[in-house]
């Protein structure tokens, strides 16, 4: 039996939706001959830990039930301390804790750090822990995408670091890449729509609605973040991109990445406040989008938001594509990937599916964890 024992960064919809896979799996991972047990569950500004010795106790079905009822309701872990069964660590205690939990596991069972947060606070933690012998798995792509130093530190160990879920939520993208790279086939170029709002919003607008109009359907509809700027900058798309680039061995940093935004500087947080953009700003970007897809249109191609990764560059912004190709044909908000190689020259390896939501993205964090088991077996 593999035991992995594992501590939770992150609390919010993913957190919360692979805690209920892990209680939910059970029976199908004792055939497997693995077991989960969770030692400890972090928000941003507290932990839960088991109140016993990690060694030998673990946060049990039923209290990992009660957290993700607690933090549904946006509570704190301080309601959880009435029950007896946990420790609860604030402040600075946490990354103390995280550390002590991960020292005293290293002597035995061994310790996962699990990121599902969204936070660039993390990355020294999982650094520290890594240095303990612990297993890393990451849903979160700050800690990837910041320091070229930082990086290498987090992938110098790779039997030991997991990171599929920051790049297509629970598509495969990550290790068919690193299969194809280790079947000595060089990749040359990926082109990739990897914003399910951006890939919803550009195949909306080609049926002739216009921009404003799907924008903010779309965050009628709960694609886009709160402010949709934060989908509308390309911020995330750019992160995803600087993942992959790193992975084919481009050594960049984020500056690097060239990054069209959807929107002008004028009209960015900082200038214009959220209701006048939506109510103002986005109509006053409706002929110029409209303008584009004609143009691409005449020529027989579509319009996608997407990274461009080749030898020489990395880039995301509005590219035109062959309406007949796999992102031309692409509708909704199915992330496409396109990745092209010696082996893949004429026709691409092409990755499509759901690439967003809590449930997709969780289930690909466990199935991350899940491949760690050897690691685990004693």
């Amino acid at each position: 039996m593999a035991n992995i024992s594992l501590l939770l960064m992150g609390c919010g919809g993913v957190g919360r939706q692979l805690l209920q896979h892990i209680v939910s799996c059970r029976t199908l991972h004792a055939k497997q001959g693995v077991r989960l047990r969770v030692v400890g569950v972090c928000d941003s500004k507290s932990m839960v830990a088991a109140s016993d010795d990690v060694s030998t106790s673990e946060l049990d079905d039923e209290f990992l039930k009660q957290i993700c009822r607690v933090k549904s309701i946006g509570s704190s872990f301080l309601e959880l301390a009435h029950l007896g069964k946990c420790k609860v660590f604030s402040g600075q205690d946490v990354a103390r804790e995280v550390i002590n939990i991960a020292s005293i596991l290293r002597k035995s069972l061994g310790l996962t750090l699990v990121d599902c947060s969204a936070s660039s606070q993390t990355t020294a933690m999982l650094g520290q822990a890594l240095n303990l012998d612990s297993c890393v798995v990451l849903a979160n792509k700050k800690p990837l995408t910041s320091s070229l130093e930082d990086y290498d530190k987090l992938v110098s160990q790779p039997r030991r670091i997991r990171h599929e879920s920051t790049v297509g939520a629970g598509l495969p993208v990550i290790s068919t890449i690193n299969r194809i790279l280790s079947s000595g086939d060089p990749i040359n170029r990926i082109m990739g729509s990897l914003s399910g709002t951006l890939g919803y919003v550009m195949s909306e607008v080609e049926s002739g609605r216009p921009f404003s109009q799907v924008v903010n359907d779309a965050k009628q509809l709960g694609y886009t973040e709160p402010d949709p700027r934060d989908d509308l900058g390309g911020m995330d798309v750019a992160r995803k991109a600087l993942i992959l680039a790193r992975l084919l061995g481009h050594r960049i940093e984020m500056d690097s990445i060239k990054v069209e935004s959807l929107y002008p500087a004028e009209m960015g947080p900082d200038v214009m406040p959220l209701e006048e953009f939506l109510v103002k700003g986005l109509p006053a970007l409706d002929k110029d989008i409209e303008k584009r897809i004609k143009d691409a249109s005449s020529r027989g191609n579509a319009l996608r938001y997407v990274c461009l990764i080749e030898t020489s560059k990395c880039e995301v912004g509005i590219k035109e594509v062959a309406k007949d190709s796999a992102l031309g044909r692409s509708k909704g908000s199915d992330n496409v990937l396109e990745v092209y190689s010696r082996c893949y020259e004429q026709q691409p390896l092409v990755i499509q599916g759901a690439g967003a939501g809590n449930d997709t993205t969780a289930a690909g964090v466990l199935a991350d964890i899940v491949d760690l088991q050897d690691l685990f077996r004693h």
